[in-house]
């Protein structure tokens, strides 16, 4: 007797839990590193200001600003870190709406001819959100595919809905997918595994942080962050429940 079993969707399973379960770990990384930083950096900057207060010259006040400076930019990291602190806005967003505004943002960034291209469906409903969280996510993400591309790259946004598909464990009626797709390098092999922990990046100006905190805020609305990657396409797939209530918002 022979049996022949299809195993795409056990191994989609399986990388699901995979990335739930960096998520988990990462957020509690995150939070421990971020508190331990933030602590000491108040009597820091304090202790500066003090110190500033009682030197002579301004030459001397020069060194003082830049340690201020540097306080105030470590605790802006931490709060990077840590995410938002306010309790998520709920309210029915249109999705292309949030996409043109990333769009928008990211065109005004660009030095370079990339071409930005829509893929949109037309019959993706609104759904539930918080509208700035989403944008967040997804502008981190489109950042990384602004980076990765050539003078003369090209970015996709595209979007598609889905029906009886499972994020985790949990299967849903309806799920709006939102893909952005590069043709730049790809996702350096050495680090596709762990692309959602912090301080893990492929560029040697990058922080780490986008991607972690992307997943944080998706998370929230029970959704999951997924990529395929290969030198000339990288795909970020961001799934998102739909929700029409916000009682039914996790």
């Amino acid at each position: 007797m022979i049996e022949i079993f299809d195993a795409t969707q056990w191994r989609q399973i399986d990388r699901e839990r995979a990335l739930i379960s960096q998520h988990d770990a990462s957020r509690r990384m995150i939070r421990q590193l971020a508190h331990e930083i933030r602590n000491p950096l108040g009597g820091l900057r304090g202790a500066a200001q003090l110190l500033e207060r009682e030197l002579p010259t301004p030459e001397l006040r020069e060194y003082t600003r830049i340690i201020i400076g540097e306080a105030d930019r470590l605790t802006s990291l931490t709060d990077s870190l840590l995410g938002p602190i306010r309790r998520p806005q709920w309210r029915l967003v249109n999705l292309h709406e949030i996409i043109e505004r990333v769009i928008v943002l990211i065109a005004s960034e660009q030095r370079d001819a990339v071409r930005l291209v829509r893929d949109y469906d037309p019959s993706l409903p609104s759904l539930t959100a918080d509208a700035d969280q989403l944008l967040q996510s997804l502008l981190n993400v489109a950042r990384n595919a602004m980076q990765a591309v050539g003078p003369n790259g090209q970015i996709v946004f595209r979007t598609r809905v889905l029906g009886n598909f499972s994020i985790g464990q949990i299967r849903h009626k309806l799920v709006a997918s939102i893909e952005i797709e590069d043709d730049g390098p790809g996702i350096p092999p050495e680090i596709a595994d762990s692309i959602f922990y912090p301080l893990v990046t492929g560029r040697p100006d990058g922080t780490g942080l986008g991607l972690p905190i992307s997943q944080d805020l998706v998370s929230r609305h029970g959704g999951l962050i997924e990529f395929q990657s290969r030198p000339g396409k990288t795909v970020f797939m961001v799934r998102l429940p739909i929700h029409g209530d916000v009682a039914e918002m996790p």
